[in-house]
């Protein structure tokens, strides 16, 4: 099942910011969009209307952003579905009056390289920076280029707690899930653009950094908190027709080596039964084959969202309870679906689940973000529902 196209005609644009964002992933623009809609403008947009023109071609880039909209960069990934849902939301930048720009930094030869000789002129004059991932490396890369004195960090799921975190101890800019992986040459090579950008993303005298978040992130001293309270979804899509039903949301764990397959297969198959789920929302980086095996096994309808799952949840329909594993998702929805009456519920992973390539910090971390979501937001285990 794909979900419908989402139509934003007739919806007032996005003031211009003059700001140039690097996006990654859906949930990043996403987020960008929730960051342009509360943010105060700098300059008119284009009154030609040239912002809301389709200029995924690369080659053009302006030399001054900050005389112009919100430019949008998309530095694409590699796989299909992550492909699928950033064109879905540039659609929608654009419909919101941004500027959006495609680059294939990845999976070809001399792609970054050409990425960042076309990129050079646009990061050197912005004067403010938007960033989707900073434990990216592309974008470790590419910052060097900028010498913006704005900069702002949006979310980038559950890895801003990590960012906040790493700023302040002066740690490695290293997701949790690779950080007890030995460090090949590649990755000691990437070291010097990560510590650089690691500084480049602290606060300082002549630098104001700012965080955008609806994640329980603490910033270190000297850098700036604005909460994302999903403004522009909320007033852009929904309220949603809810069902009587439970919706289950799938996660990346097994992809990403941490959980056992065979257990999470398990797992799936006895919340399906015991919360009567018909629904699985699945994640992006899902494999294929692991989700012809759910559907199959747990008798589970497998949705593959084509827009960030805030967006399909607030358009609707939507189970009246949505199970969740530890995600951003349990952060997020609570917001983005405020005052509808769609119960969260939120599931733990048991230590027993995780795998033996699991990083040490793997179980403290998932469990931690599910308790942060139920003390903020109130949301209950589903042990209790």
């Amino acid at each position: 099942m794909t979900a419908e196209p989402v139509s934003t005609a007739g919806q007032p644009p996005v003031p211009g910011t003059g700001a140039v964002a690097l996006v990654e992933s859906p949930v990043q623009l996403l987020n960008v969009l929730e960051w342009a809609h509360i943010h105060p403008p700098t300059v008119p947009a284009d009154p030609a209307g040239r912002a809301g023109a389709d200029t995924s071609a690369p080659a053009a880039v302006p030399d001054e952003p900050a005389a112009g909209p919100l430019t949008v960069v998309v530095l694409s990934p590699v796989d299909p579905t992550s492909r699928g849902q950033l064109r879905r939301m540039a659609e929608l930048a654009r419909d919101e009056g941004a500027v959006v720009r495609w680059f294939e930094a990845r999976g070809t030869r001399g792609g970054l390289l050409r990425t960042a000789l076309s990129l050079a002129p646009l990061l050197f004059r912005v004067r403010h920076l938007v960033i989707g991932d900073p434990f990216s490396r592309l974008v470790q890369v590419l910052l060097p280029l900028c010498r913006a004195r704005e900069l702002t960090v949006v979310d980038d799921g559950t890895a801003t707690m990590e960012f906040t975190e790493i700023l302040a101890t002066g740690g490695r800019l290293v997701r949790w899930h690779r950080s007890g992986r030995r460090r090949s040459p590649l990755d000691a090579a990437f070291g010097i653009f990560s510590s650089a950008a690691r500084r480049r993303l602290t606060p300082g005298k002549r630098r104001h950094v700012e965080l955008f978040s609806a994640m329980p992130a603490t910033p270190p001293p000297g850098m700036a908190l604005r909460t994302n309270r999903f403004a522009w979804t909320r007033s852009r899509f929904g309220p949603p027709r809810t069902l009587t039903s439970t919706d289950l949301i799938g996660t990346s764990l097994v992809e990403t080596g941490v959980v056992d397959p065979e257990r999470y297969l398990a797992v799936v198959r006895s919340l399906a039964e015991r919360h009567g789920a018909k629904r699985y929302f699945a994640h992006r980086r899902e494999a294929v084959d692991k989700l012809h095996r759910l559907a199959a096994e747990t008798g589970l309808e497998i949705v593959r969202p084509d827009l960030p799952l805030e967006l399909v949840a607030r358009r609707g329909p939507i189970g009246r309870t949505v199970l969740s594993f530890p995600s951003t998702v349990v952060h997020t929805l609570p917001l983005a679906l405020g005052g509808t009456g769609v119960r969260i519920v939120v599931v733990d992973i048991d230590e027993e689940w995780l795998t033996a390539a699991a990083s040490p910090r793997a179980h403290t971390f998932l469990t931690g973000i599910n308790h942060s979501a139920r003390d903020l937001h109130g949301l209950a285990p589903a042990g209790d529902a």
